[in-house]
């Protein structure tokens, strides 16, 4: 990494907008591989509620393959190995990660900021890779049809960034996207999420999520206090406001009793936010110089808590497949269209089965009419063959066709 001409150009191989778990892992992998590397982001920390916070054991599997997994389970976290669901009155076993061939077979609640922060600090023993906060991206740098950087607006002004690759990790509301006149498919999502978190004793359950009819609520056990969605037909926020607070601590306590004990801390509407669900992906990934990868890319849906996880596999793959091209030179438009032919179908596939969840379980269970439910064949035959938990487990924690490090270590 060299300064321009002024303070206010910087270059290097490659540049990555947005320090989440796209943009973190990938600029960790890239660094490591002695690769000049920047990652921008547009916060001062990475301190931000509501993101999301399962690290799957695809994602410990990597951790370990960089030898960083003891370090990282120290970091403070919950576990969780089975996954259990109200469907109505009945009780059913949706997943056991036991059952499954994962060396780390638990998911570990951990918040997100926590994840980037051990990301961050590990980092620095690479000098090739620089993380700059407080950077916000504006705009491409274009030379003719070629994308040759990122304009961005630190606290001291604005900088260009020159770069041979441009990597865009800046989420669903990606400004590189739009910059680079990239098309959306949205695939949309019936539903958004009401997000809150209750405190809580020694009083723990392995009940995951809680489907009445026209009402859906899953509780995480945090540890100290329970992490809350309440998911809502989409567009209906503001009618649930006008029945009140207290209306809404009542529902809730009743779908979860576990949570009565506490649901008073819920003072104001502040306390619960609204998260808006959307599913999306983009008609193609790239442009000469620039590669979309995680959220970016393709949004997916809170079902199953993968985001995080699909973010951190779309980095492996990115790096297994261009880090040495770049140690060496710029890539080409086929290099970068190599990531999208790995990474397109475990992403697609996964927002299918996304797809086949809210279409026949969460859009029926929001369904307004009052009629009991009854669970879908296929999840009481989960239920009641503890092999099949296993292999819903490994499509939720694995995932499909799991990347491993093969980019080098310089």
């Amino acid at each position: 990494m060299a300064a321009g001409a002024n303070e206010n150009s910087l270059t290097a191989r490659c540049c990555i907008v947005g320090g989440g778990p796209a943009g973190m892992m990938l600029g960790y992998l890239l660094g490591r591989a002695g690769v000049d590397t920047i990652v921008i982001e547009k916060h001062a920390d990475f301190f931000r509620d509501f993101r999301g916070d399962t690290v799957h054991p695809s994602t410990l599997q990597v951790m370990d393959e960089l030898g960083l997994i003891d370090d990282f389970l120290k970091i403070k976290h919950d576990r969780i190995q089975k996954m259990d669901g109200f469907f109505g009155t009945h009780k059913l076993r949706i997943a056991d990660i036991s059952r499954t061939s994962a060396k780390y077979p638990f998911i570990a609640f951990m918040p997100q900021w926590d994840f980037l922060n051990f990301l961050r600090d590990k980092a620095q023993r690479y000098p090739h890779l620089k993380v700059m906060m407080n950077t916000e991206a504006t705009d491409l740098i274009w030379s003719g049809e070629q994308v040759v950087g990122v304009k961005a607006i630190t606290q001291q002004g604005p900088v260009e960034i020159h770069a041979d690759l441009t990597v865009a990790c800046d989420g669903r509301h990606s400004i590189v996207r739009p910059a680079a006149k990239l098309e959306v498919e949205d695939i949309g999502a019936p539903m958004d999420i009401l997000w809150f978190r209750v405190a809580k004793g020694a009083e723990t359950e392995s009940v995951f999520a809680r489907l009445e009819p026209g009402k859906m609520m899953v509780t995480i056990d945090r540890g100290d206090y329970w992490q809350c969605a309440y998911v809502i037909a989409k567009g209906h926020y503001e009618e649930i406001k006008v029945r009140g607070l207290e209306a809404f601590r009542a529902e809730t306590s009743r779908l979860a009793p576990i949570l009565s004990a506490h649901i008073e801390e819920l003072k104001s509407w502040d306390d619960v936010k609204l998260l808006t669900v959307a599913i999306n992906r983009l008609k193609g990934w790239t442009r000469p110089g620039l590669l979309c990868i995680g959220d970016a890319a393709h949004a997916m849906s809170p079902v199953g808590g993968v985001g995080v996880n699909i973010a951190v596999q779309d980095a492996v793959a990115t790096a297994n497949l261009l880090a040495a091209k770049l140690a060496k030179g710029p890539v080409t438009e086929d290099d970068l269209g190599a990531v999208r032919r790995r990474r397109e179908f475990p992403m697609r596939a996964t927002q299918g089965m996304q797809v086949v969840m809210q279409n026949n379980i969460i859009s029926r269970a929001l369904a307004k009419g009052g009629e009991p439910l009854t669970p879908p064949l296929i999840m009481r035959l989960v239920s009641a063959f503890p092999p099949l938990q296993g292999l819903t487990a490994r499509f939720l924690a694995i995932g499909v066709r799991p990347e491993h490090v093969q980019s080098p270590e310089a």
